[in-house]
């Protein structure tokens, strides 16, 4: 699951105000960055048909949640316009989410007006999410009002459920348009909200009035007011995550039920150490606030979101009361907190672009999400949210799930990125052969392999801390993007340990074949990929909270522990070859009634026979036996250490004092 975040300077108050309406994106520029005039340090882009120049007026903006517990979100929209032709915009391409997402089948009841008068509108025949129309003389603000129906399952990200009979989640690409022809930054946006009676908020957005379930706040830029959601419910908690400290860190907890906001003093010092080892990683940080929005739920989306001065964090309802919870989810904080320097602060020069409606390119997330997979992973194990064993658990399983990937035969790591706008949206089926967005996981063992690549070179001296440091912890305070190239990255390695950087990422990179091109740096880590019939703590988790079997690492396959239903077989595995495939169900084992334990029993008794395993399976209408052909019994992944090597895993993951 992926993970995001993000982090605040605060100088004045009065300075802080003037940061908080920061663009977080400018054109880019080569000088250096000076935060004052708003450059970038980065390749020049170029937008000759976009405006920079401020945006005529400020858009006001209403969203009346009150029937959120129905996920219907009502909206009010001022547009201060001119007469003359007009294009409005829906957001199409919703940073962090890396594809043209934004879930315009949603948006219904649309009808704009001047001077109470209706005006006539036509959806663009190539380009759905823009509306054109013509501005009577006369009119000056356009109002326009339609509805959001919120989704009500399914889907990825906004695609997903965002609103309970006791909470909401809103993200404000959802439910606003706005004038073609501007940077998003150039843009100004007066929102506020109103909420069923008795809910309570949480947002990076500053209150400016809060009058009988309406909240009024500041005036905000377009790309700024993206990139702020706010989530409420009437089961919420605030922590503050950084005592005494001037520039506040808090986490917003929204939940469906008070039993679900139980954090212990335990809990709470593991998410302020969370803070603290940030810091130590990267130095510096670039907001003037930060808020956790942590939505406790099991009947929203289970997701992470990065934006600058808040993270969109949705995960299970007993996340904090239940251990395998806790440890299932203990990274996606860390990660998307980590997007707050690598992601937001810095990010792909071609994943930066000046509104919401000019294509993203996605070649560069091996950077972008891989390294910040893998500092999620290894800032939950230094905060203490895993111990180092966990740590080790869950590296074993990324391990395991990159090794047997067969689709490495023809989809290099390079590809999972370049197409990941349409990976992300693709079947969980077959997913070894077609690969999916791999650049999370994968991108982990590539970024291990860099770090203990450096360790190695240095004897010890420096690390990729070294490197993220320095390529992240510039210019403390600025909010102000600054983009990198593949060049960039492989300049900051090379400052840090000189080296063929380029040849080494792009011979892992483009790599088809069979074997894990990044194996080397678990080896240099001082461990090794096993396997045992015995699953640890989090494979047992990971069980109870699928409702899986999980043997895609020996017999080739992933069966549901409900009704035998196949989830997916490994291509090319011995449940591949004896005919599986998913969707189909298994019904009997041996003669046996199915059951988890039934299959279970039948793996390790065929390890003593040594004979095939037969299955009755159901394919839609049509019945029939098949012979699984697998002898190893069942298998776990598990780490083992490497005699004689350096235990370079264990420094990795022990916290920075």
């Amino acid at each position: 699951m992926p993970p995001r975040s993000i982090r605040m300077l605060l100088i004045n108050p009065l300075l802080a105000v003037c940061l908080a309406n920061l663009p977080l994106a400018v054109q880019a520029q080569t000088a250096p960055v000076n935060p004052a005039a708003n450059q970038y340090a980065g390749p020049v882009q170029n937008y000759p048909e976009l405006s920079q120049a401020p945006y005529p007026g400020i858009l006001g903006l209403h969203v009346d949640l009150t029937d959120a517990p129905r996920k219907i979100f009502r909206i009010r929209e001022t547009i201060p316009v001119r007469p003359g032709p007009l294009t409005l915009y829906y957001p199409k391409w919703i940073p962090g989410e890396h594809s043209p997402s934004g879930p315009l089948a949603n948006v219904v009841g649309v009808e704009i007006t001047g001077n109470g008068r209706r005006i006539a509108w036509r959806r663009d025949l190539l380009d759905m999410y823009a509306l054109h129309l013509d501005v009577p003389a006369g009119v000056g603000t356009l109002d326009l009002g339609f509805q959001f129906l919120s989704p009500t399952g399914g889907g990825e990200f906004g695609q997903s459920v965002s609103a309970t009979p006791r909470l909401v989640d809103l993200e404000w690409n959802q439910v606003v348009f706005y004038p073609a022809g501007y940077y998003s930054r150039a843009i100004t946006v007066q929102p506020s909200v109103r909420l069923p009676a008795r809910w309570q908020f949480g947002t990076a957005l500053t209150r400016t009035r809060d009058s009988a379930g309406r909240i009024d706040f500041a005036p905000v830029t377009l790309n700024n007011l993206v990139d702020s959601p706010l989530i409420a419910g009437e089961y919420f908690k605030s922590f503050n995550l950084d005592p005494g400290a001037k520039v506040p860190v808090r986490l917003d907890i929204v939940a469906d039920g008070e039993k679900y906001l139980k954090l212990g003093d335990r809990q709470l010092g593991d998410f302020r150490n969370l803070v603290q080892q940030a810091y130590r990683l990267f130095g510096t940080h670039h907001y003037a606030h930060y808020t956790f929005l942590l939505t406790l739920s099991d009947n929203t989306g289970h997701f992470g979101l990065e934006h600058h001065q808040s993270s969109d964090d949705r995960l299970g309802a007993d996340y904090l009361v239940d251990p395998d919870s806790r440890m299932l989810g203990a990274s996606l904080l860390p990660h998307e907190y980590t997007h707050s320097w690598n992601g937001k602060f810095r990010r792909p020069y071609d994943l930066w672009t000046p509104n919401f409606n000019v294509p993203e390119r996605d070649d560069l997330l091996w950077v972008y999400e891989g390294l910040t997979n893998y500092y999620g992973m290894v800032l939950a194990a230094r905060s203490g949210l895993w111990t180092p064993q966990q740590f080790r658990e869950a590296m074993a399983a990324t391990t395991a799930s990159m090794t047997f990937r067969p689709g490495r035969q023809w989809r290099p790591l390079q590809d999972t990125a370049d197409e990941a706008s349409i990976l992300y949206y693709v079947p969980g089926s077959w997913a070894t052969w077609r690969r999916q967005v791999d650049f999370y996981a994968e991108g982990t063992l590539l970024w291990l392999d860099v770090d203990t690549k450096i360790r190695a070179l240095t004897h010890g001296r420096k690390s990729l801390d070294d490197f993220a440091r320095q390529f992240f912890g510039i210019h403390p305070g600025s909010p102000v993007t600054v983009t990198y190239t593949f060049d960039d990255v492989v300049k900051a390695l090379n400052q840090v340990a000189p080296y063929d950087w380029a040849g080494f990422l792009r011979t892992r990179l483009d790599y088809v074949g069979n074997a894990l091109p990044e194996a080397d740096g678990l080896a240099r880590a001082g461990w090794k990929l096993g396997f045992t019939d015995t699953p640890d703590s989090y494979q047992k988790a990971m069980a109870v909270q699928s409702h899986a079997l999980n043997q895609m690492y020996g017999a080739g396959l992933l069966v549901s522990d409900k009704d035998g239903r196949v989830i997916d077989v490994l291509w090319d595995g011995p449940a591949f070859k004896a005919g599986l495939a998913p969707n189909m169900q298994i019904l009997a084992v041996d003669g046996k009634t199915w059951s988890r334990d039934v299959l279970a029993d039948a793996l390790r008794a065929a390890a003593q026979s040594k004979q095939p395993i037969s299955l009755l399976v159901k394919n839609l209408g049509y019945v029939s036996t098949l012979k699984l052909d697998w002898t190893g019994g069942l298998r776990y992944p598990v780490l083992q250490r490497v005699a004689g090597t350096p235990d370079r895993l264990d420094a990795i993951a022990a916290p920075r004092r």
